[in-house]
């Protein structure tokens, strides 16, 4: 079976138990999926495993690339239990957070992460429950921190805790993690996503424990990793604005700015970038999304992401088949507006000066040929996944064809703008490239006989970071 998506931007989707059975999986995908999410913060391995078997079947069964993204937990931080449930702090009170892990009061309550008290700080801000109560650090030690509340409210036990402003002296990968990252990597997922990343050390980190198994992602979602952004965009092989997180620790009429800054870097650096959180959050309930949302999916694509995506309403949620319906149909409506042509090329961003040389003049000049000739379609020979990589960076109008003969790369790159990942045996030269993409071209649906086409690979072949060559060709 055949079958290519018409827009270019990708759609991400959370699998959770509303959304498990292979009939609900393979729905799914034919309505827009591209990459599916499993998100380790919930579930048992069991079932996980039975939601990548069933990927993978249906993958098998559609004739195309399926990506898996493995959500890593990071770092949470919780506050203790209390003795008689739910607490009311109040404006203006003393609270007290300890390491005593005696049941809490309404005075105090255990706060079992020392590392915490190590980088507290006299006027430092701690927020609990996602930002709804803040409080403020009066004085502090190694084992504890009387605080004043700023803003009140119910804290129940187990809520999660926030420090803003504040780099932490802790791994972005607890013990947790680095269990289910080996049994992520054991059932074969194609890109790790890291949560509350703050340097990019920890992504160099992570990347020592995959060895190249897959793709490191840093979710960005702590203040002190926007402010060492570029750092940490250079160290990942791309990235997600983690809106949830991000607008808890930081004034939340800041994270639109941002969410586009990162977007913009990633294009500068030719990163894959997602934007998520609560993009059609009422859809969790409701069959049709509000028109904020819509907006909200049409604007990341305006600014050019690589893709957006679903994680409780299509885990969870009443509607997660008509949720990735409306995400098509919304991404489809918008790349279809003369204006976002004339908004990408606007904001086509000039190449980070490591990156110039011969595989991006290569890229650089396909985007003009494939112009110039109005080619129906790109096509790119890789092993490793980067010259579709920057070929998507550069945006062209025509859709990238990436051939590989590493289905773990074609399934990786199914996260990448504008990129149809198909599997194939390598040819044997050049001449033998031009007539293979031809004839996928044309059994994909991507050109039509007649019409040109535009290829980049690299010779010799197989060679990673090697692209050299560009040919135009008749279908």
């Amino acid at each position: 079976m055949k079958m290519h998506r018409s827009r270019k931007a990708k759609i991400v989707a959370t699998l959770g138990p509303a959304s498990s059975t292979k009939e609900v999986i393979k729905d799914l995908f034919t309505a827009g999926v591209d990459i599916f999410r499993m998100n380790f913060s919930h579930g048992e391995y069991a079932d996980h495993k039975a939601r990548f078997n069933i990927v993978r079947e249906v993958e098998k069964e559609m004739g195309r690339p399926i990506g898996i993204l493995a959500d890593l937990q990071g770092p949470k931080l919780r506050v203790g239990k209390f003795a008689d449930g739910p607490v009311m702090l109040k404006v203006g009170q003393k609270f007290q957070f300890d390491l005593d892990t005696t049941l809490g009061t309404i005075d105090r309550v255990n706060l079992p992460h020392p590392e915490i008290f190590a980088a507290l700080v006299p006027g430092a801000e701690l927020l609990l429950d996602d930002g709804k109560l803040r409080v403020k650090v009066d004085t502090c030690d190694a084992q504890t921190a009387v605080t004043t509340v700023m803003v009140g409210g119910k804290l129940s036990e187990r809520k999660g805790v926030n420090v803003p402003g504040v780099i932490l002296p802790i791994s972005a990968l607890t013990e947790k993690d680095r269990r289910d990252l080996d049994v992520a990597l054991e059932l074969g997922a194609d890109w790790i996503a890291l949560s509350f990343v703050q340097r990019p050390e920890d992504l160099v980190e992570a990347r020592a424990l995959i060895k190249g198994r897959a793709g490191v992602l840093a979710k960005l979602e702590k203040p002190s990793a926007i402010e060492r952004l570029e750092a940490v965009i250079e160290a990942s092989d791309a990235v997600m604005v983690a809106r949830g997180d991000l607008g808890v620790e930081m004034p939340a009429e800041s994270v639109p700015a941002i969410q586009k800054r990162i977007i913009r870097l990633c294009r500068k650096w030719g990163k894959p970038v997602i934007v998520a959180t609560q993009m059609l959050e009422s859809m969790i309930e409701s069959p049709v999304p509000t028109r904020a949302e819509a907006s909200d999916v049409a604007t990341a694509i305006y600014d050019g992401a690589d893709a957006v995506m679903l994680s409780a309403e299509s885990a969870a949620g009443k509607f997660p088949i008509e949720a990735v319906s409306f995400m098509n149909r919304i991404i489809t409506g918008t790349e279809a507006d003369p204006l976002y042509r004339q908004l990408i090329d606007a904001s086509h961003a000039q190449t980070e000066s490591a990156q110039h040389d011969v595989a991006q003049a290569i890229c650089s000049a396909m985007r003009s040929a494939a112009a110039s000739v109005h080619a129906e379609a790109i096509v790119c020979y890789t092993s490793s996944g980067n010259s579709s990589l920057r070929a998507a960076r550069e945006r062209p109008d025509a859709p990238i064809l990436s051939l590989s003969h590493d289905l773990g790369v074609s399934r990786k790159l199914s996260l990448v703008w504008g990129v149809h990942s198909v599997h194939i045996n390598d040819p044997d030269d050049a001449s033998k490239l031009a007539t293979m993409a031809a004839e996928v071209a044309l059994s994909e649906g991507f050109a039509k006989k007649g019409k040109p086409i535009v290829i980049i690979a690299g010779l010799p072949f197989g060679e990673s970071g090697s692209t050299n060559l560009m040919r135009i060709t008749i279908v």
